[in-house]
């Protein structure tokens, strides 16, 4: 698994843990929600400002989203489509 795909893998996980769309994510994080869904499919090259910004917005430490996955751990969920309220 190289950066960009840990990367996809562990955004997608942190926020579908906590229950964040992607769109109220994009909000927190002043960004476009295309831009999140872009760093989930590993087509988007993000920057560490913006990295930081998501990171900051889903409480965590950035580190994290850089973690190694457990060997044999399950794909993250997604969360169901369509809009969800607010939090």
């Amino acid at each position: 698994m190289d950066t960009r795909e840990r990367l996809a893998w562990n955004l997608r996980k942190v926020r579908a843990d906590k229950k964040v769309t992607q769109e109220n994510l994009a909000v927190d994080a002043s960004v476009d929600r295309t831009t999140i869904s872009g760093i989930e499919r590993g087509d988007f090259n993000a920057s560490i400002d913006l990295l930081d910004r998501v990171a900051a917005a889903l409480a965590i430490d950035i580190a994290e989203l850089f973690a190694i996955p457990n060997e044999g751990e399950a794909p993250p969920s997604t969360l169901p489509a369509g809009r969800k309220p607010g939090r």
